[in-house]
Formats: structure tokens, C-alpha cells, sequence
């Protein structure tokens, strides 16, 4: 089945990833590709429509990107820009573009000005939006309306003979309360499309083609980490090829406490996967003894899980194929803007492995969002206890103990983070939150137990909140919760005697310590 197609071209905006996501939340497919993809190869995809992202350049600048004039003429189909994509607009079809002598940042009361207006059609006549800009469109190209303004800027035009409209504001993210609808107006209204991106749609074609790729007597590996993407995969690579898959779960002794045992029982008795445990945490640890540089440990627990995975699936005969969790944001962070080459990030559980063990790669994932994933999740029958599951790291709770990994500490640490996870899942917290943990610090601090003097170690429990983890802000919890959290460990984890509370957000911190 071809989807209906919207291509987002990537200008540098910051908010690029948001304009996807609004997209695909209206159920309509859409693509982020480089502003200097091939027009060739934009005519042949044949999209309902071309949405301009924003980007930190000015117009004028002598390096600012820009895309073939041809576009205009040959594409035929409506072309929406965005901030930077409604300036280059107006100067492609003859109009100015000029510095503002204010910028504008943030709110923004917005005035709709043209009642024939396509984009603002059945919203306010006054609306909130959010600006970002330093340039403002001070002349109009010829056959453009000024359709909305604010405080006397030109906020948007509208071409309604050829299908090009432009805003300067940002519809994509949350601070434009009505801009989702504006995004429908378009892809709905003006370019005509039904919405085809659903979660079932998606599962019968992703599985009729890795039907397709493995063939019928090929086998598949999957590297499960127990976490929502590699779940999702193996579940929807299952539903094509059954047990000619094998999934391989690695125990590193580095994840939370007694998630190997529980989650391997789910595979196998829930999801009934053919899944193989390999339980190598005294591997890990003897690998990981003395060593405290973050990056180091990485690198460490990365070399010796494709140790384990190699020895692991040695004896899948006939396995041609390996399952990796790729997601879109992987695929398109690492496209870059300014230069020609796309190159696609290796996963943080498998990386290397392809090329070490001759193995062709199935991503079932990559054209997928985190929020996607869970939906397709959900469709598949993946209970909740995996779906919500906040994000886990890579190399577990190795970046979470600062300073050397030892086994005594990984067990210190998996009793605090598992009260802190049952209190805030018991408040109904648990689900509020995008991310929620607890750090071993490399800090001892006297304390009073009874009559006892102690000096023993402190912790830090972090808990964040954030839509896709590229920004987060510390959650509010309440104090009483807090108190009740401390108590409990400080009473009930022997060898820890003080409990603080993270309120860093990200940026100019980040949501793990290392």
C-alpha cells in the first residue's frame, strides 16, 4: 500500500522533529529529508503536499539555504513554509525580507486579516501563537494575501491560486494552542488528504515485508533489552515469522531489580516469544572492576555484550538476519543538514554487530516515532508493564553508580530505585512522568541511626518531565511524597543514610548524571 506522502524539508529548525510528529498525530505519513534533496528525486516520491521547516539563517545571507526554483513549478502540489520557510518563500516569488527592528520570541497575540484565508479557516480571529524570528516579511510577492499579523508583522500570506502559504509563527509546537488544527487546514483542507497512518495499516504491510525479506526458511536474531522499542520489534517480527525467530535477552547485571527473571518470564509466558537468557553479569563485572572514566564504562559494557550476543547466537543455524529497534529520530538526527550524506546510527545494544557477524539488517521500527512505537504496541497486544516503562539506558545502571561498578553498589542501587518506582507507581505518578530514577553518588555523609553514628552513602533521586527527551524539566513532586520516599530507603537500604532531590533541568544538564 502507498501511503499518502508529505516531505518536510529540513532547513535547521530546531523544531523540525515537532512538524513530523503533528503529521503523523493527524494520521498522515510524512518524511523529513535535507533542503538540498534531489528535486528529481522529491518529483518521484510524488507527495500531497511540501512543508518549508524553520532554520536559524537569515534569507539574505550569502550561504542561506535554499532550494531549485524548478520546485516551484514543477512540484504542482501545495507548499506550506514555516518561519525561515515562509521568508524564503516570499523572496523566491519577488518579495523583501528584512531584519525586524524588534524581535519577537515567544507569545504572540495573532490577527486573522483575510476572511478567504484556506489555513485559518473555522479557527478564532484571534488566536495564540508562538514566534521565533529576527526577520519579518516587510514586502509581499505579488499574488501573495496577507491573511494574519501581529503587532503589525506580517504573520502570514497566502497564495490562493497557486497553493503556497506561508506562517511566521510555529503551528508545531504546544506554546500555539490551535496550531494543530491549522497543520489539519492544510494537509486536510488544502492538500487533500483522507489519512491513512494508522497502527493496523502499519502492521500489515511492515509484516507482509519481513515475510518478504527473510523468505521461508531463513532464521532471525533479535537482541531483546527488555525495554519498549526491542519489544515492539521482536512482537512484530513474531507476527510474520513466528519461531524462526530467536531472541536473545542479555542479563549484564546492570538492570533494575529482578527485571531479568520478571521480564524473560513476560517474553515467554505473555508474548510467547522463543527467547534465550544468557545471564553473564559476573562477566560484566569483572570487566567493568576498577574502572570510574563514564565514557570508558560504556565503551566496556558495549564491547562485552556483543561478546555475550556473538558466543549467544553461535548456534542459531541458518540465522541470516538480526532485529535491530531503529527509530525515525535515529535516522534523522543523523542526517545532516549542511552537508550531502545520510548515515543511519547503529543501536546502543547491537552496535558493530552486523558487521562482526555477517548478519543483514531488519529495522522494522525506523519510520516510527517513540509515541508511534507505543501505539503499534498497544495494537499488538504488549501489555502495559513494557509499554510505559520509562526509558532505560544502554548500559543500565552503570552511568547511574558515579565512580567504579561494583556488585555490592549495583545491589545499593537497585533497592533504592525499586522503592522510589513502587512509591511514585503507588501515588499514580509513575505514568506523569517522562523518566524517573535513582543515582549512586560517590559521596559518603555522617549520619544518626539510633544512638549509632553512620557514614554511609548518599543518593539522588531524579524525575523529569518531557515529551521526547531532547529537552526536559524537573518534575514537581510533592514534598510528602518525597519524605516518604527517603524514609523508606534510608529504613530499609542498609549502607545508605541520605537521599537529595535533582532540580536540574535539560538543557544546560542532562536527564542521566553520566
Amino acid at each position: 500500500m502507498n501511503h499518502e506522502l508529505i516531505l518536510i524539508l529540513d532547513f535547521g529548525s530546531q523544531y523540525t522533529q515537532l512538524i513530523a510528529r503533528r503529521t503523523r498525530e493527524l494520521m498522515v505519513y510524512c518524511e523529513i529529508i535535507p533542503f538540498h534533496y534531489p528535486l528529481e528525486k522529491i518529483l518521484n516520491r510524488k507527495p500531497k503536499g511540501i512543508i518549508f521547516s524553520g532554520g536559524p539563517n537569515s534569507v539574505y545571507e550569502a550561504d542561506a539555504p535554499t532550494v531549485s526554483k524548478q520546485l516551484y513549478e514543477k512540484a504542482e502540489v501545495p507548499i506550506l513554509g514555516i518561519c525561515y520557510g515562509m521568508q524564503l518563500l516570499a523572496k523566491d516569488f519577488g518579495g523583501q525580507v528584512e531584519p525586524s527592528d524588534r524581535h519577537e520570541y515567544g507569545h504572540a497575540k495573532l490577527k486573522v486579516t483575510d476572511q478567504r484565508t484556506e489555513l485559518f479557516q473555522g479557527l478564532p480571529k484571534e488566536i495564540e501563537v508562538w514566534m521565533s524570528h529576527g526577520d519579518h516579511v516587510s514586502v509581499l510577492p505579488e499574488g501573495f494575501h496577507l491573511t494574519a499579523v501581529t503587532e503589525g508583522i506580517c504573520a502570514a500570506i497566502e497564495n490562493f491560486d497557486r497553493k503556497i502559504y506561508g506562517v511566521q509563527f510555529h503551528p508545531e509546537v504546544a506554546h500555539t494552542p490551535l496550531g494543530k488544527q491549522i497543520l489539519s487546514n492544510f494537509l486536510f483542507g488544502i492538500c487533500g488528504c483522507s489519512g491513512d497512518w494508522t497502527p493496523a495499516h502499519f502492521i500489515e504491510e511492515e509484516v507482509e515485508k519481513v515475510r518478504k525479506m527473510v523468505g521461508p526458511q531463513e532464521r532471525v536474531i533479535t537482541g531483546l533489552s527488555g525495554g519498549v522499542d526491542s519489544t515492539v520489534a521482536a512482537v512484530l517480527v513474531h507476527e510474520a515469522i513466528g519461531d524462526r525467530q530467536t531472541c536473545i535477552f542479555v542479563n549484564n547485571g546492570l538492570l533494575r531489580h529482578k527485571e531479568f527473571e520478571t521480564t524473560l518470564e513476560l517474553y515467554r509466558e505473555n508474548l510467547h516469544l522463543n527467547v534465550i537468557g544468557v545471564d553473564a553479569s559476573k562477566e560484566f563485572y569483572e570487566a567493568l572492576k576498577g574502572v570510574t572514566d563514564p565514557e570508558k564504562k560504556r565503551k566496556i559494557i558495549g564491547h562485552k555484550f556483543i561478546e555475550v550476543f556473538e558466543t549467544a547466537a553461535r548456534g542459531i543455524e541458518n540465522a541470516k538476519w538480526l532485529v535491530q529497534g531503529t527509530l525515525y529520530p535515529d535516522v534523522i538526527e543523523s542526517v545532516s543538514v549542511r552537508g550531502a550524506s545520510v548515515t543511519i546510527k547503529t543501536h546502543h545494544n547491537v552496535g558493530g554487530l552486523p558487521e562482526k557477524m555477517n548478519l543483514k539488517l531488519i529495522e522494522p521500527l525506523r519510520e516510527l516515532f517513540k509515541d508511534e512505537v507505543r501505539q503499534i504496541g498497544k495494537q499488538l497486544g504488549i501489555p502495559d508493564e513494557i509499554l510505559k516503562r520509562h526509558p532505560f539506558p544502554g548500559p543500565g545502571l552503570a552511568v547511574r553508580i558515579l565512580g567504579e561498578v561494583t556488585p555490592e553498589k549495583v545491589e545499593l542501587l537497585q533497592k533504592a530505585d525499586k522503592i522510589f518506582i513502587e512509591e511514585l507507581k503507588r501515588a499514580g505518578l509513575y505514568d506523569e512522568v517522562w523518566q524517573a530514577f535513582v543515582v549512586l553518588l560517590p559521596v559518603n555523609s555522617v549520619g544518626v541511626m539510633g544512638d549509632f553514628r553512620t557514614y554511609e552513602q548518599a543518593v539522588a533521586l531524579r524525575a523529569v518531565k518531557s515529551t521526547d527527551g531532547m529537552t526536559a524539566d524537573w518534575a514537581r513532586l510533592p514534598y510528602d511524597f518525597l519524605q516518604k520516599v527517603s524514609s523508606r530507603i534510608i529504613s530499609e537500604v542498609r549502607g545508605i543514610n541520605r537521599v537529595v532531590y535533582d532540580i536540574s533541568s535539560k538543557p544546560p544538564s542532562t536527564i542521566e548524571w553520566e
